[in-house]
């Protein structure tokens, strides 16, 4: 997977023509289904719509890890949803569309879905082997306003009734209350996603959320009221799924901040003992380990080692399509690399 960039052409294809599904990571064959009339040209995470997807895994309660005889895995349902669809919200229906006819071959995933004209955030996961399908919520980002997933489900309580700025699948409270996650007399629009599908953990704190917190943090102020949240001390106390920054981010700014190894606060990796004389910010595997009975454990930073590839999508929609989207594309490390335009 290393420098992985995905590319179809666009195409026109026969009634009864099928399209053989892989596991993205694995390669293990699937199954198949049947292809759409017309496909769109994609390259990495963008169509020539702009649309764009990107994704983190926070994996979920262990009962809904997988299913039996599901046929489209996360990596699947970006890039055949990446095909199909011009928009988001065309995305999000699409998403919840193929999971439910074909089965979630994945655990729980978050997805970043943006077009020329909005940005969701959604989180989806599996409904094991209780039924096909999965469960989701997604919400759309407010004009002006930045979010950021790594790793840990971070939607709690959402609307029911703003179809505007919340899309969710019908059955995601239902199905909570009937394998027993959330309490079938709660009331439904008490429903916490993440808590219930996700639940979070010192580990989700101080390895995932600790991730959004730097970038939170170099945007907005006032997120030192989150420590105890980061450390793993106190997991009651949550950070909000958006903030508005102090000044519009540039392209520069984000890929800047993609670079982070939490320089210049308490877990700086350039300052610890792991950094040794030459300050330097990368710990190899394992994250934790144990010593006489006690364990220990490194930070993990937005940037690591293991990268095998990542981007920033730029999509302006005053602009052609053709022009208009650009996939800021770089291997390996974001710390380390040089990130080169893609039309």
């Amino acid at each position: 997977m290393y420098g992985h960039l995905e590319y179809y052409p666009a195409g026109d294809h026969k009634e009864g023509e099928m399209r053989k599904v892989y596991e993205w990571v694995g390669g293990k064959y699937l199954g198949e289904i049947p292809e759409a009339p017309h496909t769109y040209t994609v390259h990495g995470n963008m169509n020539e719509y702009q649309l764009t997807i990107g994704e983190s895994t926070f994996g979920g309660i262990s009962q809904l890890a997988s299913q039996d005889g599901a046929i489209i895995d996360y990596g699947s349902l970006i890039y055949i949803t990446l095909q199909r669809a011009k928009t988001a919200r065309e995305a999000i229906t699409l998403m919840d569309q193929l999971v439910n006819q074909y089965g979630y071959a994945s655990d729980g995933e978050s997805f970043s879905i943006s077009d020329g004209n909005e940005v969701w955030y959604m989180e989806i996961i599996g409904k094991g082997n209780h039924e096909k399908g999965a469960v989701w919520v997604a919400v759309k980002v407010p004009d002006g306003y930045v979010t950021a997933h790594a790793n840990q489900a971070r939607i709690r309580t959402f609307p029911l009734n703003d179809r505007e700025n919340c899309l969710y699948a019908e059955d995601v409270i239902s199905f909570a209350k009937t394998i027993g996650i959330y309490p079938a007399d709660s009331p439904d629009e008490e429903f916490p996603f993440s808590d219930a599908y996700n639940p979070v953990t010192f580990s989700g704190a101080r390895f995932c959320e600790l991730r959004v917190w730097s970038f939170f943090n170099k945007v907005v102020p006032g997120m030192d009221q989150y420590l105890d949240y980061v450390r793993g001390d106190n997991l009651e106390n949550r950070m909000p799924l958006w903030v508005k920054p102090e000044k519009k981010l540039s392209l520069n700014n984000v890929l800047n901040y993609m670079r982070d190894h939490y320089e210049n606060t308490e877990f700086d990796m350039t300052k610890d003992l792991g950094a040794q004389a030459f300050e330097m910010p990368y710990r190899f595997f394992p994250l934790t380990w144990d010593v006489n009975g006690k364990q220990y454990h490194h930070e993990r930073a937005v940037s690591v080692f293991y990268t095998f590839f990542n981007y920033v999508a730029q999509t302006r929609s005053w602009l052609p399509p053709e022009i208009g989207g650009i996939l800021w594309f770089g291997v390996d490390d974001t710390s380390s690399s040089c990130h080169f335009p893609l039309y």
